[in-house]
């Protein structure tokens, strides 16, 4: 089987890394001719970095090496049983990308996107064949990270969705299923872990007790910790992104600690300052537990209005979380933990509370009322 690849910046270069690691002949390309002359050199690299570690042999290496075959125009990608693009998140450019694979594609080959924020149906069109487009979501860096996002849209063909599933299994992952929604799961359901510690920074608490709480809770890292490692001006980018997507609902406001964290230049750990970065978080406060049964509320609250517009699982949503976060537990086990009555009378007094900005932010999804 052979697997198309579509962008050879670090996203596109690990999907190939995946695949080539897992047997597949992988053939692939870039637009720009120092991306893909610095391709095999890069990939070298990053496998001679697994050989160091005992998890790869020099003949493993070069066994990998020679699967992927850089070539110098899309439309020389064909033959291949699935291609994916891993371009700039701009539709434009990914209907562009499509428009050539298509020209020597077969028809029953699969096509898919990596986006992570871009609409599958909006892709679909224009398409000759949109029966077979999907979204495969990888997450960085992707030859580490063991979740695909799978998405079809609701023309998607049953054997498209089956072959794109079968392959990304083969190579590897665990692959699954959400609709065609704003932020698919991870990045949707992760955005209250972030705004509500940013409602609680506006409240007056600070960074650091935040993230000892939620540390404290079982969290590799607390939210202002995750946000220095993405980058503040990535998560300000998604979360907008969003919050737009999401029609502006009070769940995906765009605090305002965020935007100032952003414009002071201070955004994480590529700025080698952030909202903690370098520190530490300080000891748990004493009401640490509170803290985190709060912001488990708030996920529990998103999980459950995702699940209630359909496409995907309490079990799927908890996995992903747990994958693509590296969570301790998902938002359903975290309701399990704390009680389903304990849930809602935390989101029923935070609505209570809630500052004008912030009202109807904590209305209960359907699925979590008695």
């Amino acid at each position: 089987m052979t697997i198309g690849i579509i962008g050879l910046g670090a996203m596109g270069l690990g999907i190939a890394q995946v695949f080539a690691q897992a047997g597949f002949s992988v053939r692939a390309t870039d637009a720009n001719a120092d991306t893909r002359a610095s391709a095999p050199t890069r990939l070298a690299d990053a496998l001679a970095a697994r050989v160091a570690k005992g998890a790869l042999t020099e003949a493993d290496k070069t066994a990998i090496l020679q699967r992927l075959v850089i070539l110098n125009r899309i439309e020389d990608i064909p033959p291949a049983d699935l291609v994916i693009e891993a371009v700039l998140e701009r539709a434009e450019v990914k209907h562009q990308v499509f428009s050539l694979l298509e020209q020597g594609l077969a028809p029953d080959a699969v096509l898919a996107s990596n986006t992570s924020s871009l609409s599958i149906t909006a892709l679909a069109k224009g398409l000759r064949h949109p029966e077979r487009l999907v979204g495969l979501h990888f997450f960085n860096p992707a030859p580490v990270m063991r979740l695909v996002e799978l998405i079809p849209h609701a023309g998607t063909s049953t054997d498209a969705l089956n072959t794109a599933r079968s392959l990304t299994e083969r190579a590897g992952k665990t692959v699954i299923q959400c609709a065609d929604r704003p932020g698919f799961i991870v990045n949707r359901c992760a955005r209250p872990f972030y705004g509500e510690a940013l409602a609680m920074l506006e409240e007056g608490r600070t960074a650091g007790e935040v993230d000892a709480a939620m540390m404290a809770a079982g969290y590799r890292l607390g939210p202002f910790a995750l946000i220095d490692l993405i980058g503040a001006d990535i998560n300000l980018a998604a979360t907008e992104g969003l919050a737009a997507a999401m029609g502006n609902h009070p769940r995906y406001h765009v605090f305002d600690a965020l935007k100032a964290q952003v414009a002071s230049g201070y955004i994480g750990r590529k700025s080698l300052k952030g909202f903690i970065f370098p520190e530490d978080a300080p000891p748990p406060p004493n009401d640490a537990a509170a803290i985190a049964l709060r912001i488990e509320a708030t996920l529990v609250n998103e999980a459950a209005w995702l699940l209630a517009e359909g496409g995907t699982t309490a079990e799927g949503i908890d996995s992903a979380m747990k994958l693509g976060l590296n969570f301790p537990r998902g938002p359903f086990e975290a309701m399990a933990r704390h009680g389903q009555m304990n849930i809602l009378q935390t989101l029923a007094k935070l609505e209570e509370n809630a500052p004008p900005h912030l009202r109807t932010r904590y209305i209960p999804a359907p699925g979590l009322m008695p």
